[in-house]
């Protein structure tokens, strides 16, 4: 599990295993393996960071 901020200020917990794409365009787009995005405030390689940790 990660720990991502959304951009209205809340932490979760979400599961890496699900990620399958990150896009800055400019704000970071997490799109999960169900269909779901969320935007978040973390940057492209911070997430990138997080999963390999």
């Amino acid at each position: 599990m990660i720990e991502v901020t959304k951009l209205n200020g809340v932490k979760i917990l979400l599961n890496e295993d699900y990620i399958e794409t990150v896009e800055e365009t400019p704000d970071t787009v997490i799109i999960l393996s169900t269909g779901r995005k969320l935007i978040v405030k973390e940057g492209r390689q911070e997430i990138k960071n997080l999963v390999k940790s």
